[in-house]
């Protein structure tokens, strides 16, 4: 009888050694971001570039008037950066949301921007120097008007995608576009803010645009719109003042110190640039001289500061944002999401259209901001929660899904 001896257990194989957290940190990310689209990457990488110039030109525009209001040359351009820091993790977080996220909220959305709306122009809540445009909520205070574009991005492309087959009939196109959309807007130029009207106009259009609705019905709501913009600015004597030295092309030197001041002082600067500018921080218009400088005429700035060529860098970023918002609409299949897409981008483009057109007196002064660029809270956090909503969208583009695998 034969025995035989139990083998040894052969010795475990050495585990391999952990890597260390931050390298693991670094791949996660960096797979994260691999797996997006370059429409994704570019859109962002712009956005970030946008905001932190749009930092460096509020700092340099707002300083002087800051230092005389607050005390503090930094104030302003303080109040700005904590309002990116909010903004830009807050637009990262929406980006990650799915689509159906924006289908099933949207309506909620619209109805709560409405009424936020109203609370401004109908209760002691509301306020605003010249535009009754602001909300103030204990020591809080924001711009509504910021809110129902945000909601009208997802609401229009909701609504006009569910009703697409029934867009040649003006009597869907007007339910319920007309009573929600309308009545925002109507709300927003109960607050004589007639330039914000302007852009929630665009949208509605854009969005019948892409939808595929009959040239004639849009022909129709653009001339019902004009004949009404031209009896509000007859109803305001500073605001047809404004007008009527804008047809004049601002020429009339009695106009100089009221109606055409701000237009003039804005070509002074951008005469004052030149090709290459006077350099960053050594504005002459931003001493007092030029109203707004750091909100509605900081274009002007720019061209002061940095010339010609500054200027036709921005005008460059915005075009290549348009570029990607087409790019993105072009490779989706979802309605609502090439909708919706191109609601944000005559929302963004269109008024940095305005914006830039009113600096050049190409159009009357309106009094909306260079997105992304000028200073103020509530359009820079809204801007960049609509950029993250476009930027979900890219996210769910095929070759994204792809490029995960």
């Amino acid at each position: 009888m034969t025995t035989t001896r139990p083998s040894r257990p052969e010795p475990a194989a050495p585990k391999p050694a952990a890597a260390p957290r931050g390298v693991t940190a670094f791949v996660r990310l960096r797979r994260i971001f691999a797996a997006e689209t370059p429409e994704y990457s570019l859109l962002l990488g712009t956005t970030l570039f946008l905001v932190v110039f749009g930092l460096v030109m509020v700092l340099s525009s707002s300083s002087i008037e800051s230092r005389a209001s607050d005390g503090d040359f930094f104030a302003r351009a303080a109040r700005q950066a904590m309002l990116a820091g909010v903004g830009v993790p807050l637009m990262l977080i929406v980006s990650r949301a799915p689509v159906g996220f924006w289908k099933r909220w949207a309506w909620q959305a619209m109805i709560a921007a409405i009424v936020l709306q109203f609370l401004v122009v109908a209760t002691n809540l509301g306020f605003g120097s010249y535009n009754r445009n602001w909300l103030y909520l204990g020591s809080f205070s924001f711009q509504p008007s910021e809110a129902v574009k945000l909601a009208l991005i997802v609401w229009l492309a909701l609504i006009v995608s569910t009703k697409a087959r029934l867009m040649g009939d003006w009597k869907h196109v007007a339910m319920p576009i007309l009573p929600f959309a309308g009545g925002a807007i109507f709300l927003v130029l109960v607050g004589n803010d007639l330039g914000t009207a302007i852009i929630l106009f665009a949208m509605v259009l854009g969005a019948l645009f892409f939808g595929g609705v009959r040239m004639r019905i849009i022909a129709a709501l653009v001339g019902l719109i004009t004949i009404a913009a031209l009896i509000l600015v007859q109803l305001s004597d500073s605001r047809s003042g404004r007008f009527s030295a804008w047809l004049g092309g601002c020429s009339d030197p009695s106009l100089a110190g009221d109606e055409c001041y701000q237009t003039l002082h804005g070509w002074q600067a951008l005469a004052n640039g030149g090709f290459f500018g006077v350099g960053l921080g050594n504005s002459a218009s931003k001493w007092n001289w030029l109203p707004e400088a750091e909100t509605d005429f900081i274009f002007a700035i720019i061209g002061e500061e940095l010339g010609l060529v500054g200027a036709v860098l921005v005008v460059l970023l915005f075009a290549v944002l348009a570029v990607c918002f087409v790019r993105i609409m072009r490779r989706q299949t979802d309605p609502f999401v090439k909708l919706a897409t191109g609601v944000a981008m005559v929302w963004i483009i269109g008024q940095a259209f305005v914006n830039i057109a009113v600096v050049l007196g190409l159009l009357p002064v309106l009094g909306v901001p260079l997105p992304l660029v000028s200073a103020g809270g509530s359009s820079l956090v809204t801007t960049l929660v609509a950029i993250g909503i476009v930027l979900s969208f890219a996210r769910t583009d095929p070759r994204a899904t792809e490029l995960a695998r």
